[in-house]
C-alpha cells in the first residue's frame, strides 16, 4: 500500500487516506463496536464495491449492500427515505455503521443517510471519481436536492474516515475525470496558485489520472479543503471561498436538470466570478482571461449559451451563501485572495453574465467601470455582521 494520510481537525477529526491498495483500511475506520455494516453505492459500481464488502466481511461485519440511482437522481428525499426504512429492516443501531461508496452525489445521500438515521452513525466515504475525491467526501456537507435548488436540504456530519484509491480513477471515462478537474483549478484560484501552474505546465496530462502531475495536484486540493473545513465546519465564514462559481453553477444545474455534469457547470461559475470581479474593480482583465485558458486548455466550458438570464437570477436568490434577500458571492482579488462580495448591482451581475452567455473571443475581457460609477464595489470580511442595506435612488439597478 502507498498512501498519504492528510488529517482534517475540528470537533470530529478524521483522516483522508490517498493512494492505492487502502480498502484494508476500513475496519479500522468503522471500528470494533459496529456489529452491521450498511453499503450504499450506486447500481453501476458493484464490481467496485465488491472488494471493499470483501474486506468488511472478512473482519467479522454483517454487511448489507444498498443500490441507489446513478449521479443526481440519488439525492433526492425519496431514495433518502427508502434507504431509512431498509436501514430499520436490517435493524442498524447507534453502534453500526454506513459506508459510502461513490461519486460526489453517492458520498452526499451516504453521508446524509447516515447524519439523520438515529440523529447520527459513523459513515465512512469511499469515493470513486476525481470530484469526489478532491471535494464532496472531504468536510461532512451531507445534503439532497429539492425542486427549488440544489443541496437546500442537508446536514453537517464530519465522517469517520475517507479512503480515497486512486486506482479506481482511472477507470472514469475522460469526461467524468475533466469534471472533477473544476474543482481541482477552483482551488488554484481561491488558495494555491501552484496548481494553475501545474496544470498549465501539462494541460493534457492534467486531464489523465496517470499525468505527471496527478498525485500533487490531487494531494494539493486535499490539503487546502481540509485546512479550510478544520478551521470553519460549519461554513460561518471562511469555508465560504470553497463556493468559489458555485452561485451560478448551482443555477446552470438545476436550470438543466441536472444533466450537466457539476464541474462543467462550476467552470462557466468561475469565469463567471472571475467577470463579476472585474466588473467590481476588484480583479485584472489577465486574471479573467487566465480563468479563460486554464479552464479551456483542459476541455471545461467558459460559456453556457444565451438562455434566460432572468431564470439563472432567480435560482442565485435561494443559494445557500444569501443572507435574507442579499446576495453574497465569492469573488477574487487576484489568485489565492477570495473574498465575499455581498449584494452586487443587479447591472453588474447581469453584465458579467453577457460575458459568459454565448462564445467569446480568445482573452476578451474589456475594463468597465463598476455599473453606477463605482471603481471598486465594498467589501466585508468573511464571519462580519451583515451591513444595513443602503438606500439606493430611484432609476438605479
Amino acid at each position: 500500500m502507498t498512501a498519504a494520510r492528510i488529517p482534517v481537525g475540528g470537533p470530529s477529526p478524521y483522516e483522508v487516506v490517498v493512494g492505492t491498495g487502502v480498502l484494508g483500511e476500513l475496519p479500522a475506520m468503522i471500528g470494533g463496536a459496529a456489529r452491521t455494516v450498511v453499503v450504499i453505492r450506486p447500481e453501476g459500481l458493484a464490481g467496485i464495491a465488491r472488494p471493499a464488502c470483501e474486506v468488511l466481511a472478512a473482519a467479522g461485519y454483517a454487511v448489507r449492500e444498498e443500490e441507489i440511482p446513478d449521479g443526481e437522481a440519488a439525492k433526492d428525499i425519496s431514495v433518502a427515505a427508502g434507504l431509512w426504512s431498509r436501514l430499520a429492516s436490517h435493524r442498524v443501531t447507534r453502534s453500526d455503521a454506513i459506508v459510502g461508496i461513490g461519486g460526489g452525489a453517492a458520498t452526499d445521500l451516504a453521508g446524509f443517510t447516515a447524519a439523520t438515521w438515529l440523529r447520527g452513525v459513523r459513515v465512512v466515504l469511499v469515493p470513486t471519481t476525481l470530484l469526489a475525491v478532491v471535494d464532496a467526501a472531504i468536510g461532512g456537507k451531507t445534503a439532497v436536492n429539492i425542486p427549488e435548488g440544489k443541496n437546500l436540504v442537508g446536514v453537517f456530519h464530519p465522517p469517520a474516515g475517507v479512503l480515497a484509491d486512486l486506482s479506481v480513477l482511472g477507470s472514469l471515462p475522460r469526461a467524468e475525470y475533466v469534471s472533477g478537474l473544476a474543482e481541482v483549478i477552483k482551488t488554484g484560484f481561491i488558495a494555491d496558485p501552484v496548481i494553475l501552474d501545474l496544470i498549465e505546465a501539462d494541460p493534457r496530462g492534467a486531464t489523465a489520472p496517470g499525468g505527471r502531475h496527478a498525485l500533487e495536484l490531487v494531494e494539493r486540493t486535499i490539503r487546502v479543503k481540509a485546512q479550510v473545513v478544520s478551521a470553519d465546519l460549519r461554513e460561518n465564514g471562511r469555508r465560504e471561498i470553497l463556493n468559489y462559481g458555485h452561485t451560478l453553477g448551482h443555477a446552470i444545474e438545476r436550470r438543466e436538470g441536472y444533466r450537466i455534469r457539476h464541474g462543467e457547470a462550476v467552470a462557466v461559475g468561475m469565469v463567471y466570478a472571475a467577470e463579476v470581479s472585474r466588473l467590481a474593480g476588484l480583479l485584472a482583465p489577465e486574471a479573467v482571461r487566465r480563468h479563460r485558458e486554464v479552464i479551456s486548455a483542459v476541455g471545461l466550458p467558459v460559456t453556457c449559451g444565451s438562455g434566460p438570464w432572468h431564470a439563472l437570477r432567480e435560482a442565485m436568490a435561494v443559494d445557500k451563501k444569501a443572507r435574507g434577500a442579499r446576495l453574497r458571492l465569492i469573488v477574487l482579488e487576484k489568485a489565492g485572495s477570495p473574498v465575499p462580495l455581498e449584494d452586487p448591482p443587479e447591472g453588474l451581475l447581469a453584465a458579467a453574465f453577457a460575458e459568459v452567455a454565448g462564445p467569446q473571443p480568445p482573452g476578451r475581457a474589456p475594463r468597465q467601470r463598476c455599473p453606477g460609477g463605482e471603481d471598486r464595489l465594498p467589501l466585508r470580511p468573511f464571519g462580519a455582521p451583515p451591513a444595513r442595506p443602503a438606500k439606493r435612488p430611484r432609476g438605479r439597478p
